[in-house]
Formats: C-alpha cells, structure tokens, sequence
C-alpha cells in the first residue's frame, strides 16, 4: 500500500516504536515516529543520541515510499519522547487532574454560551477550534484566528484558571 494512502489508523501502529523511512529519491531515515500527521501522511521522526540533542525531522507524506519497524517502542521511550517533546507542566499532571481541568474548561465554554463536544481527551468548538491537554490558552488550535482569540479569551478568564508559565 501507499504510505500517503494509508488512514490514521494505519498511521498510528507505527507511533512510538523506531522505523526506518525511505523516500522517493531513496534517502533514508531513521529516528522514532513521534506523530504521523493525518491530512498529508507527514511522519515525524524524533532522533535522541546519548551524546547529541534531540534531533525532529518531518519527512513530507508525498516522498514516503517505504516504513519498516526496526525495534517495538516501550512505555519507556514513549515517556522518553514525551519529555522531549512536550511541555513539563503537561506531564506532571495527573490523569485525574487532566479530566478535571477538561470538564472545568468544558463548562466554562458551556456558561458562556460556546457550542464544545468532548472527542477523547480532545475538546471541539463548533468544529472549528479544537483544545488539548492541558487545556491553557495555548493549547487551542484553530485556522480561523478570530475563534482562536475569542476561545484563547475566554479559557484565559476562566475562574480558577492558573497563570500561564
């Protein structure tokens, strides 16, 4: 099958564990996969040498030809990834204190009128805006910049909302 054929799903079995990518002009690349973007089949490729600094190479979806699994990944070098790549403060939350906070900011948005759906752990906004853990102001993601300032508003005066880092 084509890699930039694939669905999310088949996209997600290689989430976390380490591959080889190889590219239409025969370049390859090794590294972890951190993510695989759904809408261009882009893979992120996280490399972490002992003596180096992580390196985050993103290789287009359109150039993969071929992804091999060279070595399963384990909770280890998730949590490994993870601590690279993600902000301290969203780690050191619980799972209960994320579902807390995601049901505090669904309410608010609720109170104030704002049509959001819960999708997993992810929130919606009229499907035009979604809000990941853990749930600040910078955690909204929008393409239309006027919901984006207005949701970023109004999850910044939330009541009990902690000041940004």
């Amino acid at each position: 099958m084509q890699w930039s054929a694939g669905s999310p799903r088949y996209w997600h079995e290689f989430v976390n564990h380490e591959v080889c990518v190889t590219t239409a002009d025969q370049q390859r690349f090794e590294g972890r996969v951190f993510t695989v973007d759904p809408v261009s089949a882009s893979v992120v490729l996280l490399s972490v040498q002992e003596s180096e600094r992580p390196s985050v190479r993103v290789i287009l979806g359109h150039a993969v030809t071929d992804v091999q699994i060279l070595r399963r990944g384990t909770e280890e070098t998730e949590r490994q990834m993870k601590s690279v790549l993600l902000p301290d403060r969203a780690q050191s939350l619980s799972a209960e204190e994320l579902k807390s906070r995601r049901e505090s900011v669904r309410l608010w948005l609720e109170q104030n009128r704002v049509p959001v759906t819960e999708d997993g752990e992810v929130l919606r906004v009229a499907n035009a805006l979604t809000i990941s853990a853990p749930y600040r102001p910078g955690d909204c993601s929008s393409a239309n910049e006027i919901i984006l300032s207005r949701v970023q508003s109004l999850v910044e005066s939330r009541p009990g909302a902690e000041a940004p880092p």
